[in-house]
């Protein structure tokens, strides 16, 4: 609706049409919103309307519980380690013209800390994710993907994630710097299922030893 440009509708058609061609919502896999952005999203309010007869249901993964079940020695590697976030078309989808045309003109590439320190509650969290991390800076092309691979089992264990069932009406709200979440896989291209998105305007992310994180492609995202 163009008198309220800040509510985003989430639909299966819209994405499709807009971004690619696809058997999914959104993007794939485990995902902290826009991290591929300076400031990323500080928190999203997702609210549903029309859903399927079943399944449907988004996960929520807690990355201050996932660094906090990381051993030691892990624990101050990954303090240490910065990583690269890049937007682009989510795995297995075939991206629209007008969607890659859209990217290059405003592409999202940021170096972020691996591990951020919440602004307001002072924990530490993973702050890297499938969605959008590229790779680890400063380490061979090996060693990156196996420690992105040992972050992300960490953040996918059961007894650091919620699962949420919606309902019509139902609203979810999330701190998207300390969080990670999951859209649905159990959803054929028939289900229809509608749901509306505010996203709140996020600060730029601290590591453990006081660096912020820095763009190295696109702008800071602004307020409507």
């Amino acid at each position: 609706d163009p008198n309220y440009p800040t509510i985003y509708p989430i639909f299966r058609d819209r994405f499709k049409a807009r971004v690619a061609s696809t058997s999914g919502y959104d993007r794939p896999g485990w995902h902290a919103d826009v991290t591929a952005a300076v400031n990323p999203p500080a928190a999203s309010i997702l609210r549903a309307e029309v859903l399927p007869p079943y399944g449907g249901d988004t996960q929520w993964s807690n990355t201050v519980a996932a660094y906090e079940g990381l051993s030691a020695p892990v624990k101050a590697l990954a303090d240490g380690l910065r990583a690269v976030h890049r937007f682009s078309p989510g795995a297995g989808t075939t991206p629209t013209e007008d969607y890659l045309r859209r990217v290059e003109k405003r592409p999202l590439l940021t170096e972020h800390p691996v591990v951020r320190v919440h602004p307001e509650t002072g924990e530490k969290a993973l702050y890297v994710n499938p969605g959008f991390t590229s790779h680890i800076v400063g380490v061979s092309p090996h060693e990156s993907r196996r420690l992105l691979e040992l972050f992300y089992d960490e953040l996918a264990r059961p007894e650091y994630t919620v699962r949420f069932r919606w309902a019509p009406g139902s609203i979810a709200f999330w701190d998207n710097r300390s969080s990670v979440h999951l859209a649905p896989r159990d959803l054929t291209t028939d289900d229809d299922r509608r749901l509306y998105r505010i996203t709140l305007v996020g600060d730029v992310p601290v590591g453990p030893d006081g660096r912020e994180s820095v763009a190295l492609e696109g702008e800071p995202f602004e307020a409507i």
